[in-house]
């Protein structure tokens, strides 16, 4: 790395970890493509960040390219830089971002599975909420598709997270960063009676602060919740690769294709920048041109 660019990137990851508080794997992979990208800059022979450019940057992605780098991977090294150089402007350091007006590499980031809403209703459907499992696993499946949380958030959600007469979860995201998630009615119904009904009986005697429990009250793991997934998707019949995440995707999805504005989803995924959630707006916009030709005369 040149000697100059020592301290600006000592600088920006320290943001990163103080200001934006993002994990620390995020940040490993931040600070790994800076070191690739200042090894390249390095070996042209450029000491100053300032001298670079467009076309300097572009030079770098296609370098990448020819290291055979898939495009999904240069997008990401795109993504990094384009959040480098921002803060450089910020600092003022540099006057505009050269990577701002360089497009992601075609199939750079690939679009999350979704699952369309009739494929959601069914599967939420599919647990049966007279069983003692099976309430808690309906009221499992309606938060994670009501607040588009992650696995990890929503088996560590605890009883007092939940606000069911106003209607909204709290809980702790990556980075150790806390959002408030608006839950809807269906989510709150099925809360409410699997609170009522079954979570006393899971219990059987023991006390938990965990919301959703398992075996002697011990909360629910990610493993135990991801294999249940997999048995409801076979149970309602969907033919897709379906993961806790791919109702995370779904929620945004269905979000944006509503006409929630992007800052609003942004907000409750607890995506720390908007391009994280910009990938939605492609899966958005597919829909949208597939309702344009089904339904306009000259579709």
């Amino acid at each position: 790395m040149p000697p100059s660019l020592h301290p600006i990137v000592d600088r920006y990851i320290n943001f990163l970890l103080v200001e934006k508080g993002l994990a620390s794997a995020t940040i490993e992979s931040y600070s790994s493509d800076l070191a690739r990208f200042s090894d390249f800059l390095e070996k042209h022979k450029i000491s100053d960040i300032v001298k670079t450019d467009t076309a300097v940057i572009l030079k770098y992605l296609i370098h990448l390219r020819d290291e055979d780098l898939e495009a999904r991977s240069r997008a990401r090294h795109l993504v990094t830089l384009r959040g480098f150089f921002r803060f450089l402007v910020q600092e003022k350091i540099l006057k505009q971002n050269p990577a701002k007006i360089i497009d992601l590499p075609k199939s750079g980031l690939k679009l999350p599975d979704v699952l369309s809403a009739d494929e959601i209703q069914v599967i939420l459907n599919t647990p049966d909420p007279k069983a003692l499992k099976g309430a808690r696993d309906a009221a499992m499946l309606e938060l994670l598709y009501a607040a588009g949380l992650r696995v990890s958030e929503l088996i560590n959600v605890k009883v007092k997270d939940v606000n069911l007469e106003v209607g909204f979860v709290r809980t702790m995201g990556k980075g150790s960063k806390e959002r408030v998630v608006p839950i809807g009615s269906h989510a709150r119904e099925k809360i409410t009676d699997f609170i009522k009904h079954a979570r006393p009986r899971l219990l059987k005697q023991h006390v938990s602060q965990f919301l959703f429990v398992a075996r002697a009250g011990k909360p629910m793991t990610r493993q135990g919740f991801w294999k249940l997934i997999k048995q409801y998707a076979v149970k309602a019949g969907i033919d897709k690769e379906i993961t806790p995440h791919t109702f995370r995707h779904s929620f945004a999805s269905h979000l944006l294709e509503g006409g929630a504005d992007l800052r609003s989803v942004q907000m409750m995924l607890g995506h720390v920048d908007i391009s994280t959630t910009q990938i939605y707006t492609h899966v958005a916009r597919e829909h949208l041109k597939r309702m344009h030709e089904k339904y306009h005369p000259r579709g």
